[in-house]
C-alpha cells in the first residue's frame, strides 16, 4: 500500500492508458479510472470515505452548463447548411472566379474551406464535400496530386481554428474563460493561417506553375451571349457595394445617433461588423432586383457568386458579430445561426423532414458524445485533484528551461504527438485540464494558451497514422483508374502515399503558425478587452458621508471606551492585501 500511496498519480495515468488500449470508449475509460483509483485510494487511507459524495452535484452541474448548449446549435447550423448544397454552389461559383488564374482552383478550395469552417464547423463534411467536387476537377486539368490532396485536407481542418469552432467552445469551458473572448482571440490567427495557405499556393503558381495550372477556356462554364466571362460585372457589383459600405463606415456615428439615439464614437469592431453586413445585404438586394425585374445588368457569374457567397457570409457576420459585441451569448448566437440556416435552406427549397431529422439526429449524437466525455473526465479529475495531482504535474515542469516559452514549446510538442493517436476532444478533456493550472500559475494568459492549443490540434487531422482528414479524403477518392467523362482521358487513382505527402507541407505551415503565436502573444491578446486592475492600497471603504437620499444619516456616536476600538474596514483591507500578496 505504501508503494501505491507514493506513486498514486503516475499509477492513475498507467491505469488510464491500460483502459484506453483495451478498447474501452474514452468516456468510460476516464470514468472507470477515476472510480477504480478513488476506491483504491480510500482503501489505502489516502482519501476519506466520503470522497464521491459530492460527485452527483458535479455531474448535475455539467448538465446545467449553458455554455455547452452552443455545441448542438452550431452543429445543427453546420449540418443544415452542408446538406442544403451550400458547399457545392460555393465550390462551383468561386472555382469559376479564380479558375482562370494559375492555382485558382486551389485558392477556391481554401476560400470555400474557410467559409465552411465558419458556417459548418465540421471537418468531415468539409473534406468529403471538397473531395467529391474539387478533387476530380483538379486531377482532370493536371494539378499535382499531392498538392491537390493536401489543399483539400488542410482547408477542411480550418474548422478547428476558425470561429465558431466547437474546439474553441470546449477549450473555453475547460479553461474557465469566456467563449466570446476565445473567439475574439482566435480570429486574427485564423485569418493569418488562411493567408499563409494562400501565400503558399501563390508561391507554387510562381515557382512551379505546372503543378497548379489554370482552368482551360473550355472549362469555364459561365459565359455571356457575347462570349465574355462576366468577370467585369462581378467586380463592378463588388466595387459598388463596397463603396456604399465605405460611406456608411465613415458616417457610422451619425447613422447610429439617428437610429439608436446614441452619442459618442462607436468601437471599431461594431463599425466593421455592421459595415460588412450591409455590404453583403446590398449586393444580395441588387442581385435579387436584377433577377426579379429581368434587368440583365448582372452577368450569370455575378448572380451565381452573389447568391452562393453572400448569404453564408451575412450569417457569419451576424452570428459572430452579435457575440463579439456582447449583444448575444455564444449559446444565443448559435441558436440564431441555426434559425438562419433553416431560413437559408428553406429559401433554396432544400429544407425537408429528412434533412431536419438528420440534422437533429447528428446534433444529438455529438452533444451526447461531448457530454459523456466531459462526465468521464470530471470523474477522473475528481480523484486526480483529490490526490493533489495538479501539484505533481506542476513539479514536473519545475526544472523545465525557458520559462513560459519553454513550457509552451513542450506542451505543444506533447499535443502534437498525442494528436497522432487520439481525437482532439479527448486531448481537450484529458490533457488541457491537467496543464491549465500550471499555465495559469506561470502567468500565461489562458486565452492565448487555448488558441495555441486549438491551432495545434488542427495537425491531429493530418498526421499519420490516425489523421482523420486523410481517411475522409481516402474514402471519397477513386481507388482505381477511371475514364474522365469530360476529357475522355484515363485518370490514374490518388494513392495513399500521395495523400500523406500532400498533408506534410500544410502540417509545416500549421506548426509555423503555432510558433508565430508563441513568439507574438499580442496576435491573440491584442483582440481582448484589457483587464481592470485594482490597487488594493488605494481602495477606500466608507459611507461617503451621505445616506444617498439627499440628507445626512443620523447615526449614533460610537461608545467611548478606555482603549481604541478596532477598525473593521482597516482589518478587511489588511486581509485583502495579504491575499493579494499570496
Amino acid at each position: 500500500m505504501a508503494f501505491i500511496v507514493e506513486y498514486f498519480v503516475p499509477l492513475m495515468f498507467v491505469g488510464l492508458i491500460f483502459f484506453l488500449l483495451s478498447g474501452f470508449p474514452v468516456a468510460f475509460a476516464l470514468a472507470a479510472t477515476g472510480l477504480l483509483f478513488g476506491t483504491i485510494g480510500m482503501e489505502a487511507g489516502l482519501f476519506s470515505s466520503t470522497l464521491f459524495h459530492a460527485l452527483p452535484l458535479r455531474l448535475f452541474g455539467i448538465m446545467q452548463n449553458d455554455t455547452l448548449l452552443a455545441i448542438p446549435f452550431f452543429t445543427m447550423m453546420g449540418i443544415i447548411l452542408q446538406k442544403s448544397g451550400m458547399a457545392e454552389d460555393l465550390l462551383e461559383s468561386i472555382g469559376q472566379v479564380f479558375g482562370p488564374l494559375r492555382g485558382g482552383l486551389a485558392l477556391a478550395v481554401i476560400v470555400v474551406g474557410a467559409l465552411l469552417a465558419a458556417t459548418t464547423g465540421v471537418v468531415a463534411a468539409s473534406v468529403i464535400a471538397m473531395g467529391l467536387i474539387s478533387l476530380p476537377i483538379m486531377l482532370r486539368y493536371g494539378y499535382n496530386r499531392s498538392i491537390a490532396a493536401g489543399t483539400i485536407t488542410a482547408a477542411g481542418t480550418l474548422a478547428q481554428a476558425v470561429p465558431p469552432s466547437l474546439v474553441l467552445i470546449v477549450m473555453a469551458d475547460q479553461l474557465g474563460r469566456s467563449v466570446g473572448d476565445m473567439y475574439a482571440g482566435a480570429m486574427i490567427p485564423a485569418m493569418m493561417l488562411i493567408g499563409l495557405y494562400v501565400l503558399f499556393i501563390i508561391g507554387l503558381a510562381i515557382f512551379k506553375p505546372e503543378w497548379v495550372p489554370a482552368l482551360p477556356p473550355e472549362a469555364r462554364i459561365y459565359r455571356e451571349p457575347n462570349g465574355s466571362s462576366g468577370q467585369l460585372s462581378l467586380w463592378l457589383l463588388s466595387a459598388g457595394s463596397w463603396a456604399i459600405g465605405l460611406v456608411l463606415y465613415l458616417n457610422y456615428d451619425s447613422v447610429a445617433a439617428s437610429l439608436f439615439g446614441r452619442t459618442g464614437e462607436a468601437p471599431f469592431d461594431e463599425r466593421a461588423i455592421f459595415t460588412l453586413s450591409v455590404i453583403g445585404l446590398v449586393s444580395l438586394l441588387l442581385a435579387i432586383i436584377n433577377r426579379k425585374l429581368k434587368l440583365g445588368l448582372l452577368s450569370v457569374l455575378a448572380e451565381r457568386v452573389t447568391f452562393a457567397l453572400v448569404p453564408p457570409l451575412v450569417l457569419i457576420f451576424l452570428v459572430l458579430g452579435t457575440i463579439f459585441l456582447g449583444i448575444a451569448t455564444p449559446t444565443e448566437g448559435g441558436a440564431m445561426g441555426a434559425v438562419g440556416a433553416l431560413i437559408m435552406a428553406l429559401s433554396r427549397r432544400q429544407l425537408s423532414m429528412v434533412l431536419l431529422k438528420e440534422a437533429l439526429d447528428n446534433s444529438a449524437r455529438l452533444s451526447c458524445f461531448v457530454l459523456f466525455i466531459l462526465i468521464g473526465s470530471t470523474v477522473f479529475s475528481f480523484t486526480f485533484n483529490a490526490a493533489d495531482g495538479h501539484i505533481w504535474v506542476e513539479h514536473l515542469f519545475d526544472k523545465l528551461p525557458g520559462g513560459q516559452v519553454g513550457f509552451l514549446v513542450f506542451v505543444n510538442l506533447l499535443v502534437f504527438v498525442l494528436g497522432m493517436f487520439i481525437d482532439f476532444f479527448e486531448i481537450a478533456f484529458i490533457v488541457v485540464p491537467i496543464l491549465a493550472p500550471v499555465a495559469d500559475k506561470m502567468d500565461i494568459n489562458l486565452i492565448w494558451f487555448g488558441v495555441i492549443i486549438a491551432m495545434n490540434l488542427q495537425t491531429s487531422f493530418l498526421t499519420p497514422p490516425f489523421g482523420f482528414a486523410l481517411f475522409y479524403l481516402r474514402s471519397v477518392a477513386a481507388r482505381t483508374a477511371y475514364k474522365d467523362v469530360v476529357t475522355g482521358k484515363q485518370i490514374q487513382p490518388l494513392t495513399t502515399p500521395q495523400i500523406y505527402k500532400g498533408a506534410f507541407a500544410f502540417i509545416i505551415l500549421q506548426l509555423a503558425m503555432v510558433a508565430v503565436l508563441i513568439a507574438y502573444p499580442g496576435l491573440v491578446t491584442g483582440s481582448l478587452d484589457e483587464k481592470v486592475k485594482v490597487d488594493l492600497n488605494t481602495v477606500e471603504l466608507g459611507t461617503g458621508g451621505s445616506s444617498g437620499w439627499g440628507e445626512e444619516p443620523n447615526l449614533p456616536a460610537p461608545a467611548e471606551t478606555g482603549e481604541a476600538q478596532a477598525d473593521p474596514a482597516a482589518a478587511l483591507m489588511e486581509q485583502m492585501r495579504q491575499d493579494g500578496q499570496r
